[in-house]
């Protein structure tokens, strides 16, 4: 992955004085581009889009937000020709590709973390990382076994969708790839979600942390301002064992904050397509300092500690 990463950047920084201007062509800074997203990653790709735009005017993305299950089945089906997703393609869908003579193209471009959150007046606001392996797997079902200073509430569990990245992402890391416990349930979006913890104190959500890192951000600081972000007690961690960490940047990328994941750019369409100029834009200088900013750790900046508050 990392020949054909270079490859991409390298085409794209020399595009404009290696190939003739076409405006009436398809090439990677001209023509338009079907891609589906993440709805987790909303605010800062709608950002990337953007910037994108306005830096190349004569190309269009049609960005399209989903959960990623759909992101999957639409770029495997065709109907869009990009995609970013927090994972990476599998053999086998690399080979169904393939046999379509197709080649697609994939490169990591941030680090993501998910976030649990719960209602403002939560008295407890740090869990173990066994207890949250206990919460998700049902063994822990009420809050009274959470904290001394709970209620018998029972807990209620709610993710985004049931297609989403960060449904399948606890799953495989919980559950491995069982059923949720009865107490889990699904809305249609990491905003929802938000919604809902804010307004029920017996509730914890799933979302990503791209929806609550941007401090610059006005709808990010509304999400933010509403409800709790849990830290966890890794006891895996070398330096400092009993410290909770929250889905903080530099947390993230130093590895001691344990819910994480990586987040992948995917094209399908030719190498000389808006798909690849559109990766490499990801991957480049701009689009990785947007990712900085907006508080996930970018593949190939440094990072800088976003501190949420409470």
């Amino acid at each position: 992955m990392r020949t054909s990463v270079i490859a991409l950047m390298l085409t794209a920084s020399f595009l404009e004085a290696c190939q003739p201007y076409n405006r009436s062509g398809e090439s990677m800074t001209s023509g338009s581009l079907r891609a589906g997203i993440d709805e987790s990653f909303t605010l800062l790709m709608q950002s990337e889009v953007d910037v994108f735009h306005n830096d190349y005017p004569n190309a269009k993305v049609e960005a399209l937000f989903m959960p990623e299950a759909d992101v999957i089945d639409a770029l495997m089906g065709d109907s869009i020709q990009s995609a970013v997703i927090t994972r990476d393609l599998t053999e086998e869908e690399r080979a169904a590709f393939r046999n379509r003579q197709k080649l697609p193209e994939s490169a990591r471009i941030a680090t993501d973390g998910i976030a649990l959150i719960v209602h403002r007046e939560n008295p407890d606001s740090v869990l173990r990382l066994s207890q949250v392996d206990s919460l998700f797997r049902g063994t822990i079902s009420s809050w009274s076994e959470v904290g001394e200073e709970q209620q018998g509430e029972p807990v209620r569990i709610v993710f985004d969708n049931n297609r989403s990245s960060n449904a399948r992402y606890i799953r495989e890391r919980f559950l491995a790839g069982a059923e949720f416990p009865a107490n889990c349930f699904a809305v249609h979006s990491n905003s929802e979600v938000i919604d809902y913890v804010s307004k029920n104190k017996d509730a914890i959500g799933v979302i990503s942390v791209a929806w609550i890192a941007d401090r610059e951000d006005s709808t990010s600081q509304d999400f933010l301002s509403r409800v709790r972000v849990i830290g966890i007690i890794d006891p895996s961690n070398l330096d400092k064992p009993s410290m909770p960490r929250k889905p903080y940047q530099a947390y993230i990328w130093d590895k001691t904050y344990p819910l994480r994941r990586d987040v992948y750019a995917i094209r399908t369409s030719a190498r000389t397509s808006v798909g690849t100029g559109f990766v490499s834009f990801l991957r480049g200088e701009r689009g990785q300092l947007i990712i900085h900013k907006m508080g996930l750790v970018a593949e190939q900046t440094p990072a800088r500690i976003i501190r949420i508050s409470e």
